[in-house]
Order: C-alpha cells, then sequence, then structure tokens
C-alpha cells in the first residue's frame, strides 16, 4: 500500500466518522424539536372551564343569633303572593348583573364568573315569604284561592309584584351600590271581580362592600331585605277590609 492510498483510506474513514456523528445530530436534533412540539401542543390544549360562583341571599336570620325571644306579634289577614313578574325578561335568568352609570347607564352587563342560585324573581319571592310568614299565613295564588273556596271562607288578599330592577349599580369604578325596584299591587278577589287596595313602587339601594360580583350580591341582598321590609311597613298599614 504506498502513502497515498494510506491517506486516502484514512480519509474515507473520517469521512465516513463525520457523515455517522452528523446522522446522529440530526436524528438528536428532530427528536427535540418533535419533543417541544408536543409540549408546546399541549400547552396549547384549553384549560378546564372555570364552573361560576352561584350566590342567594343567605340562610337569613338564625335561631342562634337571638339574644332574647321576640314577642309573638298579632296574626294579620292572610295574603296570597303570584309569581313575580319581570317585563323585558332581562331578570328571567340567573346572571348577576350590574350598569356602569358613569359609561352607559342603559347597559346591563352579566359578570362572567357569577350566578345566582335561581332567577332574582324567585330569590326575592322566597325571601318575601319567609318575612312575612312571621306575621300572616301565606299562601300561593292558585293555591290560597282553592283551599278557601273548598273550605267556603273568605279569600286571602292578592299581592302581586314586578321586580322592574335587580341590579349592581356602578356610579364611579370604585362606588357602587345594589339597587331594587319593585312594584307591589294588592287586590282583594270579590264575587263582582276584583278590587285594588292599594299600589306602591318601592326603589331601595345599598352601598356594595366590593367592586365585584360579590360586593354586588351583599349589596342587592340587604337592599332586598330593606325593600321587603318597607313592603311589610305598607301592607300593615292598609285599612282592613
Amino acid at each position: 500500500m504506498t502513502p497515498h492510498s494510506s491517506r486516502l483510506q484514512v480519509f474515507a474513514i473520517n469521512s465516513i466518522a463525520v457523515d455517522a456523528r452528523s446522522h446522529w445530530a440530526r436524528a438528536i436534533f428532530y427528536l427535540l424539536a418533535a419533543s417541544v412540539a408536543v409540549l408546546a401542543g399541549c400547552s396549547a390544549l384549553p384549560d378546564k372551564p372555570m364552573r361560576a360562583t352561584q350566590y342567594d341571599f343567605g340562610p337569613g336570620p338564625l335561631l342562634a343569633e337571638s339574644v332574647a325571644p321576640a314577642p309573638v306579634p298579632a296574626r294579620l289577614p292572610a295574603l296570597a303572593i303570584d309569581d313575580i313578574g319581570t317585563p323585558g325578561g332581562a331578570l328571567d335568568n340567573q346572571a348577576v348583573l350590574y350598569r356602569l352609570a358613569y359609561a352607559n347607564a342603559q347597559q346591563l352587563r352579566p359578570y362572567a364568573q357569577a350566578r345566582w342560585s335561581m332567577p332574582p324573581a324567585q330569590l326575592v319571592r322566597q325571601r318575601l315569604r319567609e318575612r312575612l310568614s312571621l306575621r300572616r299565613p301565606i299562601f300561593n295564588a292558585r293555591e290560597g284561592l282553592a283551599l278557601n273556596r273548598s273550605q267556603s271562607a273568605p279569600l286571602p288578599l292578592q299581592l302581586r309584584l314586578e321586580l322592574e330592577e335587580f341590579s349592581h349599580l356602578f356610579t364611579a369604578p370604585e362606588v357602587s351600590v345594589g339597587l331594587i325596584r319593585l312594584r307591589a299591587t294588592l287586590v282583594e278577589v270579590t264575587p263582582a271581580g276584583e278590587k285594588l287596595l292599594g299600589q306602591r313602587s318601592l326603589v331601595v339601594q345599598r352601598p356594595a362592600p366590593s367592586a365585584d360580583a360579590a360586593g354586588g350580591v351583599r349589596a342587592l341582598t340587604a337592599a332586598t331585605d330593606a325593600a321587603i321590609e318597607e313592603l311589610d311597613q305598607w301592607l300593615q298599614q292598609l285599612p282592613a277590609r
């Protein structure tokens, strides 16, 4: 073997080694690239959607909170409460709504991650029954009519309500209130038809402790309780039939 052929042989062996290293380098590069792509794909997958927080008006007064038993109030005439109407339909769902009075007071906006446990009209009606039943028998409207007719007893007075506003109202970015507006109509059902006994509009607001859905819920709960208290006082002041 000549020196020239030996050099050629060495060069060929080195070339093969370089090609082998290049092949493995490319293989490792492609493997790493594939791994990065898989990881990137995993990170791009959508997260599990967050479940909206549900709110209601809370448990109401607790027996343990009473320092001394209150005197038993005089019983008032029975009352039948109809379903609460919601003109316009904006309150027919479970969204917690707010308004930005400083930007566009005419636009109702829902909180993305907050929901009522039931539509607001149902929550208000439930709270109303709890409060009024402390002083008088309370029926559902159709239930009261059927019960009293079957017993030949006087029909209970009919209370009809419309929930016109129920929102977290911002007058400034950090200043807000819970606002409720109710229209109440009390009628007596007689053989000759319905007799209007009184009508009242209630507008109540309470300050929100924070500028978020939780603060709005607390403010609306306080405003609802205050409106129900005002409604109860009005009902008691109406002349007896």
